[in-house]
């Protein structure tokens, strides 16, 4: 027998397809963004295995985080400033998770990301905002310039967080 009381309800995440039609300068911003994400992922995939290996330290997302900041503003990488600190930020919180998914046993020790294949980096917070323009949808995204028309499989129920 069931109760009302008991019943619990799960809330169901729906994924949303969408395209984006940049701008030349956007596409090479967002090339830019994609390279930096995956040179900051890989730097601190590299810098935490040598911490644990090396010096016996393992070292949390704050840790990394302080380090990256210290990183951007030396002379031979100071062009990771060029982009948004943000998805700099979540590249970190990405390793983070597959570093707590290798431990709990869900996945496999992290692994390096390549330049081929698919690239990512994710904008959360106030690092990007949808406008209406013109009747058609717009991206901004932190340090891009101009907007960048998308189009959404379906309309969005609520603002997306990332």
């Amino acid at each position: 027998m069931i109760f009302a009381d008991n019943v619990m309800k799960h809330e169901i995440k729906r994924t949303y397809r969408y395209r984006l039609y940049p701008g030349e300068a956007q596409k090479a911003e967002l090339a830019r963004t994609f390279g930096c994400s995956r040179w900051v992922y890989n730097w601190a995939l590299e810098t935490k295995t040598k911490a644990y290996y090396q010096d016996e330290e393992s070292l949390s997302f704050t840790d990394l985080s302080g380090r990256l900041t210290s990183k951007k503003k030396e002379e031979e990488t100071e062009w990771l400033s060029e982009v948004s600190a943000v998805t700099l930020q979540q590249s970190l919180r990405n390793l983070n998770q597959a570093f707590t998914n290798f431990f709990e046993g869900r996945a496999e020790y992290p692994s390096f990301k390549s330049k081929k294949g698919d690239q990512t980096a994710r904008y959360v917070g106030t690092a990007f905002d949808i406008r209406e323009e013109n009747g058609k949808q717009k991206l901004r995204l932190s340090k891009m310039p101009g907007l960048i028309r998308v189009r959404w499989s379906r309309e969005l129920p609520s603002e997306p967080s990332s």
